[in-house]
C-alpha cells in the first residue's frame, strides 16, 4: 500500500484490486464494492483529516449510539463515463446540501463542503476503472453519516463517521414495475423526518413492502398518514401520474423527499412543454382515471432506479392494468436524463457536473 497526502486527504491505496473477479453484464445491485473508500471522524468539536483507504470492515462498540438512536443518515448518487474517459456526477450540489438538511434534522454535525467534493474526487480518481461507459452503467455512490460515540444515554452523539462507499451498477428494477396503494401503513407522518434520507425511514418500510411482495408487488406508493386518501411517494422513488397529456406529481413537505430526478423531470417538463401540476394526488382520482382511460401512465423517478414505469397498482382490491403508450413521457424523460448524465446531450442546466 502506499501513502500520500493530497488537499488535506490522506490516501492509502489499496495493494491489489477485486476488479479482474466482477462481472459487470451480471451485477446485483449494491453487492459489489469497489477497491476503496472515503472516512472522516468527527471528535472534540470539529472534523478531522479525512482519509482514503482501502475498502474494509471497521471496527465500532457495540454501545455506538447509531445501533441505540438510529442516528444515521445517507445520500444516494452515482458517478458516469463518457465514451471519452471523462466522468461527471449529476447535480451533486443537490445531493450535498440535502445530507446535511438531513444529518441537521437528526441533530448530526453538517459536513464541510470542501471535504465532500474532493473526497468524492479523490475517491474516483483512484477507482476511476470501476465506472464503465454506456448508457446503462454507473458507479453507485453512497455517503452516509453515522453516530460513533460509545454510549446509550439518550441523547445526541458527540463523534460521528461520516463515509463513502461506491458500488457499480445497471438498472435498480429489471421487468415492469407493480405497486400496491397503501391503505394502513404509513411512511412518515407530519413533523417528522419524512423529507429526510434517515436510515430509519427505509427500516420502517420493510415490513409492508414485504407483505406487499408477498402478493407480487415490487413496491408501495404510499398515502398521507392522516387519512391514506392521497398518494405521495413510493419507497425508493417519487411518483409522477400522467393523465391524458398532463404530468402530476405530489409537492415536497415534511412526509416527502425532495428527489434529485424529481426535480429533474418537473424542470424537463417545462422544456418540452408538457404541463406539469405539483399538487395533491388523491387515491380516487387516480383510480377513477384509470377507469375511464385518461391515466396513460404511472412511472417513479429516482437515483437508482432512474425513471421506472409502473405496469399495475392495486387499491382495495381493486387491479388496475396499465396499456404501453407510445413515445411514453417515461422513456422520453428517462433518455434525457441518461443523455445528460451520459455527456451526450447539451446541458442546458448545469447538471452535468465533471468530476476527471
Amino acid at each position: 500500500m502506499t501513502n500520500i497526502s493530497t488537499y488535506e486527504i490522506d490516501i492509502v491505496t489499496s495493494e491489489n484490486t477485486k476488479i479482474h473477479d466482477v462481472d459487470f453484464n451480471n451485477l446485483q445491485f449494491g453487492r459489489v464494492f469497489t477497491d476503496h473508500m472515503f472516512s472522516c471522524d468527527f471528535v472534540d468539536g470539529k472534523w478531522q483529516r479525512p482519509q482514503i483507504m482501502p475498502y474494509q470492515p471497521m471496527t465500532i462498540e457495540p454501545s455506538a449510539r447509531v445501533f441505540h438512536y438510529g442516528q444515521a443518515v445517507f445520500e444516494g448518487m452515482k458517478a458516469y463515463k463518457d465514451d471519452d474517459g471523462n466522468v461527471f456526477l449529476f447535480r451533486p450540489e443537490e445531493n450535498f446540501k440535502r445530507i446535511n438538511k438531513s444529518a441537521a434534522r437528526l441533530a448530526i454535525p453538517e459536513f464541510p463542503k470542501e471535504y465532500f467534493f474532493e473526497g468524492l474526487r479523490q475517491l474516483l480518481s483512484l477507482d476511476n476503472e470501476w465506472i464503465k461507459p454506456g448508457v446503462g452503467n454507473s458507479l453507485y455512490l453512497r455517503p452516509f453519516v453515522i453516530a460513533t460515540e460509545p454510549a446509550i444515554a439518550a441523547a445526541p452523539a458527540e463523534a460521528y463517521r461520516f463515509m463513502i462507499i461506491c458500488s457499480p451498477a445497471k438498472a435498480y428494477y429489471k421487468g415492469k414495475v407493480s405497486v400496491l396503494f397503501a391503505e394502513k401503513f404509513s411512511r412518515s407522518a407530519d413533523g417528522g423526518v419524512g423529507f429526510a434520507k434517515a436510515a430509519g425511514n427505509y427500516a420502517a418500510q420493510f415490513y409492508p413492502t414485504s407483505l406487499a411482495q408477498k402478493k407480487g408487488f415490487q413496491q408501495i406508493i404510499w398515502t398521507d398518514a392522516s387519512t391514506h386518501e392521497y398518494l405521495e411517494e413510493a419507497g425508493t422513488m417519487n411518483i409522477f401520474f400522467r393523465v391524458n397529456d398532463k404530468l402530476i406529481t405530489a409537492p415536497n413537505n415534511d412526509r416527502i423527499l425532495d428527489g434529485v430526478t424529481r426535480k429533474s423531470v418537473i424542470q424537463l417538463a417545462e422544456d418540452m412543454g408538457i404541463e406539469c401540476e405539483v399538487r395533491r394526488v388523491a387515491v380516487k382520482e387516480i383510480k377513477d382515471a384509470a377507469r375511464d382511460g385518461s391515466l396513460k401512465e404511472i412511472f417513479g423517478a429516482g437515483t437508482a432506479a432512474v425513471i421506472s414505469p409502473i405496469s399495475a397498482f392495486e387499491h382495495a382490491e381493486d387491479i388496475f392494468e396499465l396499456e404501453d403508450v407510445e413515445d411514453s413521457y417515461a422513456s422520453r424523460f428517462k433518455k434525457a436524463i441518461l443523455d445528460i448524465q451520459h455527456n451526450l446531450s447539451e446541458d442546458k442546466h448545469g447538471w452535468r457536473y465533471e468530476v476527471l
